[in-house]
């Protein structure tokens, strides 16, 4: 009976985890689809430019960037748990300000500091996991908390719809707060891992080790690459397509529609990867879901109705993002505890902040080429990525099963 008890107690435990560590991706990713909604409301209100529009993006993941390298030394400092939840009272409070936000400057600021505690809750929702399940069973944890940030965009896009038509883009930023109050509630039952607690202070949040050694520093390196792509086919694939089967191929989708079959997609991508991750190793992981991401790119050229476009939506979603959370996966086994927030934190946040670019890579692309030479660029990322994580040599599926 003892024995049952402890094990149940186990699995309450890491479902606390699990609950946590999701509420506060899904904040985060409904925090980002905020804005998306929101964003021509914002830009007819107060008048604004293309470019003072884009650049709350880029300011905000500037922010993601700075508080990714300083919370990631921080949880490896002090613990995970404490930093964790300051993360994510600063991107919820930060966006909940918004409503106050009458003018580009309080919108710059307020995208910032939420920005901040974007970036660096990520990493250390990912370290929490790694910490809290066996290494064979990650990759499948992995996926359900990254399923949870598709479940934030769907919560996201039923609010917009409700609330931007009768209160205003305003009201919408007050709903990021309310997640903050279940997340208090899960972190209270939460605590440092045996791992953290044991492993040697000395060390602890050092970015030096990301780079140590020549090995290291080319995984650490090679891992940015990876995730600059991900980022990059992530905001190509999402924010410009819909727009050009619209204006270049005479097909019209809603975005709602768009969207719903694209979060299924990548939620069943997801799920498919953790475990082929947990079982099979992440090379052939990540290579058959880069190399079908190349591939799946021209198919979107292919399709003559709205439901062939839809249904290749979700297959594109399913491969181009089902890879999403085995980075936290992998990154979390590769470094040591001493460094790993401070790890999965600046490759992640590297990623978002040069890939989020790929927008204007391809609206510049658009304006002065066309579509095929689009689908080449992403095409041309995703092969680039692949390449890279095959020179990896800790992604070998006999190096990885002894880390």
């Amino acid at each position: 009976m003892k024995i049952v008890s402890k094990q149940n107690q186990l699995d309450n435990y890491q479902a606390k985890v699990v609950a946590s560590t999701a509420s506060g991706f899904g904040l985060e990713n409904m925090d980002v689809m905020f804005l998306s909604f929101a964003l021509s409301s914002i830009i007819a209100e107060l008048h604004l430019s293309g470019t003072q529009a884009g650049l709350i993006s880029t300011i905000t993941n500037i922010g993601m960037l700075l508080g990714g390298i300083f919370f990631g030394i921080l949880a490896d400092k002090i613990g995970r748990i404490k930093t964790f939840s300051h993360t994510i009272f600063i991107f919820a409070f930060a966006t909940a300000a918004m409503f106050f936000a009458h003018n580009l400057t309080a919108i710059y600021i307020c995208r910032f500091i939420a920005g901040i505690g974007a970036g660096g809750e990520y990493g250390i929702g990912m370290t929490v996991l790694a910490e809290s399940f066996s290494k064979e069973k990650l990759g499948r944890v992995s996926s359900w908390v990254g399923m949870a940030g598709q479940v934030g965009a769907i919560f996201a896009s039923l609010l917009a719809a409700l609330i931007l038509p009768t209160l205003g883009w305003h009201a919408l930023f007050l709903f990021g707060v309310i997640p903050v109050v279940i997340t208090f509630f899960i972190r209270r039952h939460l605590r440092e891992s045996t791992a953290f607690t044991n492993s040697s202070k000395e060390k602890h949040g050092n970015v030096k080790q990301l780079f140590a050694t020549p090995k290291i520093a080319y995984q650490t390196i090679a891992l940015m690459i990876m995730a600059i792509v991900q980022i990059a086919g992530y905001f190509g694939l999402m924010n410009w397509l819909p727009t050009i089967m619209q204006k270049q191929m005479n097909l019209t989708v809603g975005a709602s529609t768009w969207m719903i079959a694209t979060i299924l997609g990548m939620c069943a991508g997801m799920l498919t990867f953790g475990w082929i991750l947990d079982n099979l190793g992440p090379r052939l992981a990540f290579g058959i879901f880069l190399a079908a991401s190349a591939i799946g790119v021209y198919v979107l050229t292919l399709p003559s109705n709205v439901w062939s476009l839809i249904l290749v939506g979700a297959v594109v979603g399913y491969f181009s993002n089902g890879m999403f959370a085995g980075y936290g996966a992998i990154v979390s086994r590769l470094y040591p505890t001493e460094v790993r927030a401070t790890a999965n934190n600046v490759i992640m946040n590297v990623g978002r902040c040069i890939g989020g670019f790929s927008s204007l890579a391809i609206g510049f692309i658009l304006d002065n080429y066309n579509i095929m030479t689009v689908m080449v660029f992403i095409s041309t990322l995703y092969i680039i990525s692949l390449l890279v994580m095959l020179t990896i040599t800790n992604l070998k599926a006999e190096n990885y099963k002894k880390i």
